[in-house]
């Protein structure tokens, strides 16, 4: 069993500087007639996807804040894209993270992904009671002692 002297933050000081980047994926699952007011802009508070957008990258360049172990990364860029899926009625969220470092980005992705995904769901809560976040995780890594890693 752990005790709270056996929690570090890794050493990555003797770790070489890379180019990373790291991109992470999610939805957001809801009713059609939720998809229709969020494509139309016309949620009662407001313009969901922008404001998620923002919220995203925001939670990316805060993730050393919220994660206590995470280190704190130099972010070149970060990108947060949405896809509406009518067909199943979600919208679909991929996060880029890039950026130069000892350490890898796929926290601050998987970060902007959740955080774009809950702030979603804070704005259509109110016309909608079934909504659903699922299957966050990460979908390609590059950069480091790993190369490339493509999961999906």
């Amino acid at each position: 069993m752990s005790t709270p002297s056996d929690i570090r933050m890794v050493d990555v000081s003797e770790k070489p500087v890379t180019t990373r980047e790291a991109v992470a994926k999610g939805r957001v699952v809801m009713q059609a007639s939720t998809l229709s007011l969020l494509k139309e802009g016309n949620l009662p508070k407001g313009d969901a996807l922008a404001t998620a957008r923002i919220a995203g990258i925001m939670a990316a360049k805060e993730t050393h804040r919220l994660i206590p172990l995470c280190h704190p990364l130099l972010i070149d860029d970060v990108t947060v894209e949405f896809y509406l899926d009518e067909q199943a009625s979600a919208v679909e969220i991929a996060a880029t993270v890039k950026g130069s470092g000892k350490t890898g980005f796929e926290m601050e992705a998987l970060t902007a992904v959740t955080i774009s995904g809950l702030t979603i769901y804070d704005m259509c809560k109110t016309v909608d009671s079934t909504l659903r976040l699922e299957n966050i995780r990460l979908a390609r890594k590059s950069g480091g002692k790993s190369g490339t890693v493509v999961l999906e």
